[in-house]
């Protein structure tokens, strides 16, 4: 993804004043959020605010989290260059772009038809090669590319779904936010054996994560 993309002094200032001013110290973290041209990602009329610290409409009644939150997602994930990581949500594909600067290969999940071919096509013209979009239900993951070192939830779950506990390889880390429709906490998991010790990192708020071990389409 070493091509140049307008608008690169807008991601300058959002990884300085939003990112990096709120904490966020991971230098390949902060090096992804300003190589990738995050205005690719949103559809118009809403591509002119992709720099602002705000979630953004999509389509199909999703969004796109805001910037700071991606990359708080991306650096809780700790992700290394060897690393195998799944997503739950491919969205608009951003975070999945992302992850692919930062990890061997990514594989995404999204439900939705139409979500996961803007995605796909997003991704294509960011050459974003290491990345392979599934569709179907994210929370049972994807058995045929597990064990997978990183899992991240980029929509909210009642609960860690246990198929995705279940790939989710020694010492892995799993990302999500973890709590009712409305409001939810964002939880880190790390697999050592048959325990998961959990980390909290405070309120968040998702659209919910739908499917079996999610919430359900009402």
């Amino acid at each position: 993804m070493s091509v140049p993309y307008p608008r690169s002094d807008e991601r300058r200032r959002m990884v300085d004043l939003q990112i990096a001013a709120r904490g966020v110290r991971d230098p390949g973290v902060l090096a992804a959020m300003v190589e990738v041209p995050r205005h690719l990602f949103i559809p118009p009329p809403y591509d002119r605010d992709a720099y602002a610290d705000a979630p953004l409409p999509i389509g199909n009644g999703q969004t796109i989290s805001q910037p700071y939150i991606v990359a708080l997602m991306t650096e809780l994930l700790r992700p290394n260059p060897a690393d195998s990581v799944l997503e739950i949500g491919a969205g608009s594909g951003y975070q999945a772009a992302i992850l692919s600067l930062l990890v061997r290969k990514v594989t995404t999940i999204e439900r939705i038809e139409t979500v996961a071919a803007r995605a796909r096509a997003n991704l294509a013209a960011v050459h974003a090669d290491n990345v392979e979009i599934v569709y179907g239900d994210g929370t049972l993951g994807y058995p045929p590319s597990a064990p997978y070192n990183g899992i991240l939830i980029t929509a909210a779950t009642p609960i860690i779904p246990e198929p995705l506990k279940a790939q989710l390889a020694e010492g892995g880390r799993l990302v999500a936010p973890v709590g009712s429709r409305s409001v939810q906490d964002l939880v880190v998991i790390e697999r050592h054996g048959s325990q998961f010790p959990e980390e909290n990192h405070g309120g968040v708020r998702f659209v919910p994560l739908i499917g079996e071990y999610g919430w359900s389409e009402e």
